[in-house]
């Protein structure tokens, strides 16, 4: 399946009501999954075992960053490298934060806001859904 025809499902699945499709062709299988606001809450709760945070009164002001995508969390641009972004620090408007993998493509997503990292919910390497939310900026 090419690149262009995942991205068409992306949106149509982002504009109407169906909350999760699922396209095999050729042997190859696309999962997108879109999110309602009171899933990506529940969601965020069964993270927190795994988040990094500093000050949890902080998060309640901050804006949540969620992945475009179905894949991999990778918060580091190679394996070993330093991380785009750790907990404490300060972000412009489009410094990279994360990366997903997703069929082998690699999608560097930036911040469209400037603030501090105040929680990163996904671990490194994991696997994670479209609409789900991964990191939290303050500010």
């Amino acid at each position: 399946m090419d690149l262009d025809k995942i991205k068409t499902l992306i949106d149509f699945v982002g504009q109407s009501r169906i909350s999760e499709l699922s396209v095999t062709e050729n042997g190859t299988t696309v999962r997108i999954s879109h999110y309602a606001q009171a899933q990506d809450a529940a969601v965020t709760g069964q993270k927190d075992s795994v988040a990094e945070q500093t000050n949890p009164s902080a998060s309640g002001s901050a804006n949540t960053v969620s992945t475009p995508v179905f894949g991999i969390f990778h918060r580091a641009p190679n394996p070993g490298a330093t991380p785009f972004v750790s907990v404490g620090d300060q972000v412009e408007v489009g410094q990279s934060l994360f990366i997903i993998e997703a069929m082998k493509v690699f999608n560097t997503i930036a911040a469209e806001r400037a603030g501090k990292v105040v929680r990163i919910l996904a671990g490194d390497g994991q696997e994670v859904d479209a609409g789900q939310p991964v990191l939290e900026i303050a500010g």
